[in-house]
């Protein structure tokens, strides 16, 4: 498949002045509160952080690290970054103050934005002394915190302040292999790595998803953002989405089933993007297809959905599910089942114009396509693929431009995708990704644990579950003990969606003869716990 020409507009800011241009007065962004903003509002205070930026000494290519809800300020941050040419850092606001210093000294960030609801974390995060080391070896001081809402603290400076009254403009972006975005995940070695998504791959996905038809969205659409702005899929698909299609968008910090119901008949929301344990949590709910009324299409992302599920919904619901494959690295759509010819039970559906797909043997040598339903370790190729991770590019595309995704899948005759296993042993919680290696070195440091094993486990409300197997060091201590130790390490160390929901204290884990640790065999005995077959 060849691919696409570069596009004229050159970053995805640019795309909000062209619309402001065109429907200055149309409401582009609002919040279940009640605050919005028009595209011309909306270009307005998106120059004014880009000005106030360079003001505050935020130069092109400084990092910028923000921990906010989904709000009219996320928007204007992540927008006005992108338009100073500086490198957007958008993190989990439930990150603990250890996650975070791990990113700020990671990315090295110059300023890191804060609401109400991250402030304290943030102002911790800063005062940890691998943070103040970080920027001493590196000359440069302390990230400067930036107050959203609340009061500010002395040091810091007001968001209000940052931007600037008169907004002068930002030379165009001439390069858009300039790095725009930061986004941590696990990378292909299991542990936390920023993937590097320049201007160009940002923009290469909203334009390849624009060709989708029928499209995901139209410029009359009022699209929900209920999915986190933080994550690839509410930052990319959504977020993305909304600006080049100039519809609009709907903001609320958090899933309620039902205020979040509420909302969408209030703002008569067309398009709803959402994670898979929405389907969950709205299955029992009273005149579901009533309130579902204004809604023309759902689209579900960030995890494989079940045949079934989309099946019995849509007959609640009466409303069409569509869903797709993406990763961080891709920013984030690779495949929609709005791209097939017609949609398949178990299928994600088939690649977007522009990229490539293929399947490859445990040796990388690709599968010849002879043998239907053959599966292989999913590779793909396009415009919008990162740049390898943070600091260096290490192991991003190939010099061929293709990328090992660590899933593995199969292809039909129609190319339509359908989803096996993954290679990575990664965990879905709600939709975000948790890397057991990451937790069980959080487990490890705990006292009196001598090893610690960690899996995922089906779970009706999120989807997967997070499961830790512990060994103690003495085969007579306190098992209640133990497990009220693990559980405040995690509270102190991990996001909520990382934290076990359950800890096993056991004698020993299952080894091979090699010494690794045999996962699957855990696994397998979760699944005959959740068939009651084993206690």
């Amino acid at each position: 498949m060849s691919q696409p020409d570069a596009p004229v507009t050159p970053d995805v800011a640019a795309l909000v002045a062209e619309a402001a241009a065109d429907l200055p007065d149309r409401l582009a962004v609002v919040e279940a509160g009640g605050r919005g903003l028009t595209w011309a509002e909306l270009d307005e205070e998106v120059s004014r952080v880009a000005t106030g930026l360079g003001t505050a000494g935020v130069l092109a290519g400084h990092r910028v690290l923000f921990a906010l809800g989904n709000r009219l300020e996320f928007v204007t941050t992540y927008l006005g970054v992108l338009r100073a040419q500086a490198v957007a850092v958008p993190v989990n606001p439930g990150s603990t103050p250890a996650e975070l210093a791990g990113m700020l000294v990671d990315s090295g960030a110059r300023m890191a934005i804060a609401d109400d609801a991250t402030a304290d974390a943030v102002r911790e995060a800063i005062g940890r002394t691998e943070v103040a080391a970080a920027a001493r070896d590196e000359g440069r001081p302390l990230p400067r915190i930036v107050r959203v809402g609340g009061a500010a603290a002395p040091d810091e400076l007001a968001y209000d302040d940052l931007r600037a009254p008169d907004p002068t403009p930002v030379p165009p972006l001439q390069d858009p292999e300039k790095l725009a975005v930061l986004l941590y995940t696990s990378g292909t070695s299991g542990l936390p790595r920023a993937a590097m998504l320049t201007h160009r791959a940002l923009l290469a996905n909203v334009e390849q998803v624009a060709t989708v038809e029928p499209p995901m969205i139209h410029p009359d659409d009022v699209v929900l953002g209920v999915l986190p702005l933080f994550h690839v899929y509410g930052l990319g698909a959504v977020l993305g989405g909304v600006i080049r299609h100039r519809a609009k968008l709907v903001l609320t910090d958090r899933f309620d089933p039902e205020g979040t119901l509420d909302l969408i008949e209030d703002e008569a929301c067309s398009v709803v993007p959402v994670a898979p344990p929405v389907f969950a949590a709205w299955r029992g709910l009273d005149a579901l297809a009533e309130r579902l009324g204004p809604v023309r299409m759902m689209l579900s992302g960030s995890a494989p959905l079940a045949a079934e599920t989309v099946e019995e919904f849509s007959a609640l619901a009466q409303v069409p599910i569509h869903q797709g494959y993406g990763l961080t690295e891709a920013s984030p759509v690779v495949t929609s089942t709005l791209q097939s010819d017609e949609v398949k039970a178990g299928s994600v559906g088939a690649a977007l114009e522009g990229i490539d797909l293929r399947l490859v043997d445990e040796e990388g040598v690709p599968l010849d396509g002879s043998a239907a339903d053959d599966p292989g370790e999913i590779q793909i190729r396009g415009r919008n693929l990162f740049s390898g991770y943070w600091p260096d590019g290490a192991d991003g595309p190939g010099d061929d431009g293709w990328w090992s995704t660590g899933d593995v899948g199969f292809l039909d005759g129609d190319g339509d995708l359908f989803l096996v296993d993954r290679v990575k042993e990664l965990i879905i919680v709600s939709g975000f990704n948790v890397y057991p290696t990451e937790v069980e070195a959080v487990l490890a440091e705990v006292e009196g644990i001598r090893q610690a094993a960690v899996l995922g486990t089906p779970d009706e409300r999120t989807g997967e579950a997070v499961v830790a197997y512990v060994v103690p060091g003495d085969p007579a201590a306190d098992h209640d003990a133990l497990v009220a130790a693990v559980r405040a390490r995690a509270e102190e160390l991990l996001a909520p969606y990382k934290r076990p929901g359950r800890i096993e204290v056991v004698d020993a884990l299952p080894r091979t003869v090699t010494g690794k640790i045999r996962k699957g065999q855990l696994r397998g005995q979760e699944r005959r716990k959740a068939l009651g077959i084993l206690e």
